[in-house]
């Protein structure tokens, strides 16, 4: 084989990022397929790629006899000698095949199967690459943004990942070059044809950026008991502190609002409201509630996890928030049913 062909190889293995030995082990594998479809008849053979010699080899092993061959599978011992000298009867010696014998049919064979190893192989170095980043962030790069879908390609250790415009911040514009972290949802079809999905959008993304920027989260001092988001608008988060040292609101917000800054300048300019949990779910679903003023919070009975909250008239529309947002959040923040009731009103009922 020339040298042609051991250029080539070095360099699909570059391509693909594939160890050169282990891409050399698939088509080694490849190869054997199509000269077994080639020679059916015969029962073993060995196929050698060896880079470093640029050495190509396709033999089959042929018992050594002292009379005529009946087939492929013996030898004539004086043939044989020529290839082994030392060889004897019953010995097995590899005879070299000549691979443009193959035949088109076997050559496609080959292709087909060493396609489908290097993909096999594909696939199994992006799972392994990335199980251990499912449920984390990572910094990506942006590579293009096609304009009729506004999907947008990333570039992530040197793989090309797709962030889907419904995956991106409603309203943000990513420009070639630009540098954002996104979040790892999981790995899809893993038994089929895996794929990275990647997310912008999803709520998580906002904790691991709060694990990332604030010291006492990570350290377990500071804990977020549950987030709320609408991606690109606001999100609501809850915090506690495990030390009464500590001010968890004050630690998530930073000196001169240093840490929720780089996290709000991350998510393109996203509100954050930061919330004290409390173990009283009445405290917890006013505060949720906030900038808005609650006058009571009533939990219904039972099992509902529902409430109703009770305002001043003049806090109401705040309370509801543009198209019920803000009491959308709230209830996603605090898992309770939240109906709002001006003051004037639950005291007519």
């Amino acid at each position: 084989m020339n040298k042609e062909f051991f250029d080539a190889l070095e360099c699909l293995a570059n391509e693909n990022g594939i160890p050169l030995d282990a891409l050399v082990e698939k088509i080694e594998q490849g190869l054997m397929k199509a000269v077994r479809k080639e020679y059916p008849d015969c029962d073993d053979f060995l196929v050698e790629i060896r880079p470093d010699e640029q050495r190509f080899d396709v033999c089959v092993l042929r018992t050594v006899v002292d009379d005529e061959p009946i087939d492929l599978n013996e030898i004539n011992i004086d043939e044989a000698k020529t290839i082994v000298p030392t060889c004897i009867c019953g010995d097995r010696v590899p005879y070299k095949l000549d691979t443009a014998k193959f035949g088109r049919v076997a050559a496609q064979y080959a292709k087909q199967s060493i396609r489908h190893d290097v993909k096999e192989f594909e696939k199994e170095k992006l799972i392994a690459q990335y199980k251990d980043k499912v449920h984390d962030i990572i910094s990506a790069t942006v590579q293009k943004v096609e304009p009729a879908t506004g999907n947008a390609s990333l570039l992530v250790d040197k793989n090309e990942i797709y962030l889907y415009k419904t995956e991106q911040i409603p309203g943000e514009v990513l420009k070639e070059g630009d540098i954002v972290k996104i979040y790892v949802v999981g790995i899809m079809n893993p038994d089929r044809k895996p794929s990275v999905k990647i997310s912008r959008t999803h709520k998580d993304l906002v904790k691991r950026l709060f694990e990332l920027e604030v010291p006492e989260i990570y350290d377990g001092t500071v804990e977020i008991k549950s987030i709320a988001r609408e991606a690109g608008s606001r999100s609501k988060i809850a915090v506690c502190s495990k030390d009464p040292n500590v001010d968890c609101v004050g630690a998530c917000i930073g000196p001169k609002r240093s840490r929720i800054g780089k996290i709000v300048e991350e998510l393109g300019g996203e509100k954050i409201d930061i919330i004290v949990y409390d173990e009283d779910p009445a405290v917890f679903i006013a505060k949720a509630l906030a900038p808005a003023e609650v006058v009571r919070v009533e939990i219904a009975e039972g099992e509902e996890r529902s409430c109703t909250v009770i305002v001043p008239p003049s806090q109401l529309s705040l309370a509801i928030g543009n198209k019920g947002q803000n009491a959308k959040l709230a209830a996603r923040l605090t898992g309770y049913r939240i109906d709002i009731k001006p003051e004037e009103t639950a005291a007519a009922e």
